[in-house]
């Protein structure tokens, strides 16, 4: 037997997806001549990632590990003229613990709140905030706390790093990112701001105020324009993200006639054009827009790649080249350099192609489908490796989360499709209303509407694909995380018998008791058009109401594993407990997956491996 043959019969299984390098770049050399990388390795055995770091040329070839990488990238935090560097620390802001009250008692563990932010994402909230400071450049230095008494953080918690804060080109100010408000008007309040710090007269000057929305990732151009992203509305964290470019005192939104959302962007080197990744009809790409200098000047933007792979991080440029990291639904994340002239790409690190190389790969496919309301979308189909068009697979309907976000080519390590293929199914990835890349208009149209045209978009993308002769219409799936557990919570009352199973994941099962228990308030009183104690408002009580998958317990009918994280606080640990809770008393066959210490993900590779392998124990017992 040739070993193409025994090769083919290779494919993902969960103990090599855990196994898989996953990479990150840090930047480009001093010299230009190298890029300086991580990758970081799951260890099973060890429960946790061991990293390693690596330099490669930027035209390509082998890589070199490398022990010290301070010396080989520019450091950001240390000022322009070489005299100052940044820094964050946590500082002592509030009192929230009993013996922060009562010293003499301090063996209690009380905790005391007067408003919301209690607790975010994971976390309870301390009474510390993260605070940007600046030094001398050097060991003695005795660092200045340049929000000093502000119960506010700077980088943004939970996940805010050193992207947050910036020096401006003459090292006279620092520029951050703080949404400067504390307990309840934080929880309702996406309107985050740039700060500029004078490090002469010690005065701290909002220069975004007008905006009310999200002002973030501040970056200056070469010839010393203030660049950042930027969302209008506050309160909206899906909102259409903007370039803004501030020219000679006033704003120019490069991206303002450009019907898309921007992800991250990067200014060329003569100060002429932003390159910036974008999402755009189910994978994610780079465009370019040209930078006038002026209003009086057309804005245009243009797309430069094409194809069935996300582009993720931009890195920098070398010559011609953009160093860029890129991954498609078969493989993780590698770096990659593409030509600007030539239109070519070129992947640089090769960290898994070994692995795959010895896999039968799954294959996707697009299919365009016609909605129930006329418009035109795009359902990604993934076939299971080494696929034979005259045999029967049971098929998964895929929900995504968000509810706004892209559904691309992307490559989790938890909700994986190559690895979903692998174990013989069909997955059926509707672009449904809320999905980024196909135009403002579609992204927004879920938003108070959770339980309306969407569910008909992904009953419309399973009763098309099923009506191939591949698909084993007796052994249909539906799962799903986050607002793809609600999906799944959803389609569960409204089904008519079409599915067999369900899985959801850390989903949003009772509308009310999600208003009144998640952290970021923000985000269910736009998406839910308000409160559930608003009797007058018709649109927040459809919510409660129509598109609560409470009101639909009573016609559950169909098998349901259901798992939930007990640090989950943006979806609350209650959603999957009152879940599993009418489940089990309705006499459903079902299941309760439950993770002490893992947050809205599964990070830690054993409870990983747990996951993946109770999610296809319960698809082989019921599917």
């Amino acid at each position: 037997m040739s070993s193409v043959v025994v090769n083919a019969q290779n494919v993902m299984t969960p103990e090599l997806l855990w196994k898989l390098g996953r990479v990150s770049v840090l930047g480009i050399s001093n010299d230009k001549k190298s890029i300086v990388y991580k990758v970081s390795t799951p260890s099973v055995e060890e429960n946790k990632s061991n990293s390693k770091y690596y330099i490669i040329p930027v035209n390509g070839g082998l890589p070199t590990e490398v022990k010290d990488i301070k010396v080989l990238i520019l450091d950001k935090n240390i000022s322009p003229n070489g005299m100052y560097k940044l820094l964050t620390q946590e500082v002592k802001i509030n009192n929230v613990f009993g013996k922060d009250f009562y010293p003499e008692l301090t063996k209690s563990d009380v905790q005391v709140y007067d408003g919301l932010d209690y607790r975010h994402w994971d976390t309870w909230n301390d009474g510390t905030c993260n605070h940007v400071f600046y030094a001398a450049n050097n060991d003695k230095a005795i660092p200045v706390d340049i929000m000093k008494g502000e119960a506010f953080d700077s980088p943004q918690k939970p996940f805010g790093g050193d992207e947050d804060y910036i020096w401006s080109p003459d090292s006279k100010s620092i520029i951050y990112v703080c949404k400067k408000k504390f307990g309840t008007a934080y929880a309702i309040s996406t309107n985050t701001n740039l700060f500029e710090y004078n490090l002469e007269t010690k005065i701290t000057k909002n220069i975004t105020e007008a905006n009310l929305g999200y002002d973030v990732n501040p970056q200056f151009s070469p010839t010393g324009n203030l660049t950042w992203l930027q969302m209008k509305r506050d309160g909206y964290e899906a909102d259409k993200n903007d370039i803004i470019v501030r020219f000679n005192g006033s704003d120019i939104n490069l991206t303002a006639g450009w019907d898309g959302t921007v992800d991250n962007f990067l200014w060329s080197n003569d100060g002429k054009k932003v390159y910036f990744v974008a999402p755009i009809d189910g994978t994610k790409q780079i465009f370019e827009v040209n930078f006038p200098g002026s209003k009086k000047v057309g804005l245009k933007v243009t797309q430069l790649t094409n194809g069935d792979f996300d582009v993720n991080d931009l890195v920098g440029f070398s010559g011609e080249n953009i160093i860029v990291t890129r991954n498609d639904m078969n493989h993780a994340q590698e770096i990659y350099s593409y030509n600007l002239k030539s239109k070519t790409w070129l992947q640089l690190s090769t960290v898994n192609d070994q692995t795959y190389s010895k896999l039968a790969l799954s294959k996707t496919e697009r299919r365009y489908i016609t909605t129930t309301d006329g418009k035109k979308m795009l359902v990604w189909v993934i076939l299971p490796p080494n696929f034979d068009k005259s045999k029967k697979y049971p098929t998964l309907l895929y929900c995504q989360g968000g509810p706004q976000s892209a559904l691309t080519q992307f490559y989790s390590f938890r909700w994986n499709f190559q690895l979903m293929a692998a174990n013989g199914y069909v997955i059926v990835a509707p672009n449904r209303r809320g999905m980024q890349g196909h135009g403002v208009s579609w992204n927004e149209q879920i938003s108070k509407d959770w339980g309306g045209q969407v569910m008909k978009d992904y009953l419309a993308a399973i009763d098309d694909v099923s009506q191939e002769s591949y698909v084993d219409k007796e052994r249909l799936g539906c799962v799903g995380a986050s607002y793809g557990g609600y999906s799944v919570f959803y389609l569960a009352g409204i089904h008519n018998k079409r599915f067999k199973t369900f899985i959801a994941h850390d989903g949003v099962f009772n509308t009310q008791s999600m208003f009144g228990t998640t952290e970021e308030v923000f985000f269910n009183n736009w998406d839910f058009g308000g409160a559930y104690w608003e009797k007058d408002n018709a649109v927040a009580q459809k919510t409660y109401t129509t598109f609560n998958p409470t009101t639909f317990v009573d016609k559950w009918n169909t098998p349901i594993l259901i798992i939930q994280g007990g640090k989950d606080f943006r979806v609350p640990i209650g959603q999957g407990q009152e879940a599993f809770q009418a489940a089990q008393l309705r006499g459903i066959k079902s299941r309760f997956l439950y993770f002490p210490e893992e947050n809205h993900w599964v990070l830690k590779p054993q409870n990983a491996q747990v996951w993946q392998r109770e999610f296809y124990k319960w698809l082989k017992e019921t599917l």
